[in-house]
């Protein structure tokens, strides 16, 4: 076989694929935003009546 024809192999770019929907620096989750307890606590309350709903 004649390696040499073969070609170098691609180097990676280090980038994701697509981008997050939530990724940071984004609307949804803007850089430096610290969620309080009470937002979070507030969150998880409502996803856990979500799940009991079903």
């Amino acid at each position: 076989m004649d390696y040499k024809a073969a070609g170098a192999p691609k180097i990676g770019k280090n980038a994701p694929r697509h981008a997050e929907h939530n990724a940071r620096g984004s609307e949804k989750n803007p850089y430096r935003k610290a969620e309080s307890k009470a937002e979070l606590l507030a969150r998880m309350k409502a996803a856990a009546e979500a799940r009991k709903g079903k």
